[in-house]
């Protein structure tokens, strides 16, 4: 009876995914978005960013390998459906799994902030950042917590960064003349 339940245990350890198989590298799409960031600072419309940032989230969205694909893709859309717990059990598999996959994080974060857990939300979002620093959902979203955790100066600072890389945000309003992230001092 003991050696049936050390065997089923060990079974179950096995299948989960951070046991069963290491997760393989991100793909590199580094070269593709830095001209996709290129050309959204180019564009002369807002339909032509937007159109523009969706291939970006494609290519953040591409997860290593089916396994990570299929987690990220469930919690997604269990954060669209409001499942926000179920959402972020899925992240927290997919981060574990994939410690190295910035959007596993970034998706926690989007969570976390939905969930108003702004501290938890921002660390997410320096993990991916650490990860892939030129990821602009990350920054506004890092933007967005520092606001809600009312470090204002440093929610400026991160906005105008994401905003350098992609000047049409929908947040591009928080930091116009008189909004609540415009930034107070200019660099010379």
């Amino acid at each position: 009876m003991r050696r049936l339940a050390f065997f089923l245990s060990l079974s179950a350890i096995a299948g989960s995914p951070a046991v069963a198989e290491t997760c393989p590298a991100a793909p590199d799409h580094s070269e593709s978005l830095n001209a996709l960031i290129e050309q959204v600072k180019r564009a002369e419309t807002e339909r032509d960013a937007r159109l523009i940032s969706n291939q970006m989230w494609e290519y953040w969205a591409d997860a290593p390998n089916e396994q990570s694909q299929a987690i990220l893709d469930r919690g997604m859309r269990r954060r669209q459906a409001w499942d926000l717990l179920g959402a972020l059990e899925d992240f927290d598999k997919l981060v574990e799994y994939c410690p190295e996959y910035a959007e596993g994080y970034n998706q926690r974060a989007f969570v976390n902030f939905l969930r108003q857990d702004f501290r938890t939300a921002l660390e997410d979002l320096d993990r991916a950042l650490e990860l892939s620093p030129r990821h602009i959902g990350a920054m506004s979203g890092r933007a967005l917590s520092l606001m809600a955790l009312q470090r204002i100066d440093e929610a400026s600072r991160a906005l105008a960064e994401a905003l350098e890389l992609n000047p049409w945000l929908p947040e591009r309003g928080l930091a116009a003349p008189g909004g609540p992230l415009e930034l107070k001092e200019k660099d010379i």
